[in-house]
């Protein structure tokens, strides 16, 4: 790895596309760290709103400003790791914001710990109302010592504070050709970590709101299967099938309930019918109560069923196009 050009500790990373209603409050959460030794990467990938107004007003030097053509945020955020210079790698969306002491108490656990990858539970903010995210607590400890933390961490990028050398040595990238790329980039990073360390305290704020990437579904729904695909493809070179069994069965189930923000019904059902044709032929026992244990009996009955999902999900469609 290349020598450190500055003393930087932190570096920041926001791919910024359209974001004028919340980038202001994202910046302003990361100038006012009270960790003050950080560099903030601002990538703008060709806003077509206001949003690179509202970055010139700034004018702290810390503050990185990239201005690109639209390419995507897997490319953008792989530029924002070949441009940072910190020891240390955070990824924070530009609808998203963080506390004041956020950086502060992530470095010094990394420091206390001596890990590659610090996990801290988060906020979820869905419209303006917020509520604690608590993540399952965990030892500091890597994957080949607890196999369970592959389901004990969130697969997204941000709440993380992540050692530059674990991404840049490793070559670990974000794919730059599917949606739902940040998944796995997280599990790479997870099976790379010598050392994985959890604060027990929400440090970051998950925005959902209207229209975003969280609530739109198109045709770009079909990624998760392959981002699936590829996770298992990782992690077969560890010994790991039940917690990636798990895992699919998680991810792939969540997403098939979340057909019912989809307008078309035609993408919804051929989603469905990929999803279960992909289950039975991969984990031939997903129908089983152990993959479902913290949910009810009917919303199990409901997620393990092609039939009842598809009823559940037009259903649900219909009550949200009546309001």
């Amino acid at each position: 790895m290349e020598k450190k050009q500055n003393n930087v500790d932190i570096s920041i990373i926001v791919p910024i596309y359209n974001s004028e209603k919340y980038l202001k409050k994202c910046i302003d959460s990361l100038i006012n760290q009270t960790y003050k030794n950080i560099e903030i990467i601002l990538i703008n990938d060709g806003s077509k709103d206001n949003s690179e107004k509202i970055i010139k007003t700034y004018s702290d030097k810390r503050i990185k400003y990239i201005s690109n053509q639209n390419q995507g945020i897997g490319k953008t955020r792989n530029e924002g790791i070949r441009k940072s210079t910190g020891e240390y790698i955070m990824f924070i969306d530009s609808d998203d914001y963080i506390k004041n002491d956020c950086c502060e108490k992530m470095i010094k656990k990394a420091h206390d710990t001596d890990s590659d990858l610090v996990v801290s539970d988060f906020y979820k903010d869905i419209n303006g109302k917020i509520e604690p995210f608590p993540l399952p607590d965990f030892n500091t400890s890597s994957l080949k010592e607890n196999k369970n933390l592959l389901l004990k961490i969130n697969l997204g990028p941000c709440n993380k504070l992540y050692k530059s050398e674990l991404i840049k040595n490793n070559h670990i990238t974000f794919d730059e050709t599917l949606k739902y790329e940040d998944v796995p980039f997280v599990v790479q990073c997870i099976k790379k970590a010598n050392r994985i360390s959890k604060i027990n305290e929400p440090l970051s704020y998950y925005c959902i709101h209207s229209g975003s990437e969280t609530t739109v579904r198109d045709d770009k729904i079909f990624d998760i299967i392959k981002i699936v695909n590829k996770i298992r493809e990782e992690a077969k070179e560890i010994e790991i099938k039940e917690q990636i069994d798990y895992l699919t069965v998680d991810i792939l189930t969540n997403y098939t309930i979340q057909q019912r923000y989809q307008k078309d019904k035609n993408i919804r059902n051929s989603f469905i019918n990929e999803c279960f044709n992909y289950l039975e032929k991969n984990v031939k026992d997903y129908k089983n109560k152990k993959y479902y244990n913290n949910k009810s009996y009917i919303r199990r009955k409901i997620e393990s069923n092609k039939i009842f999902t598809k009823i559940y999900c037009s259903l649900m469609h219909f009550k949200y196009n009546r309001r």
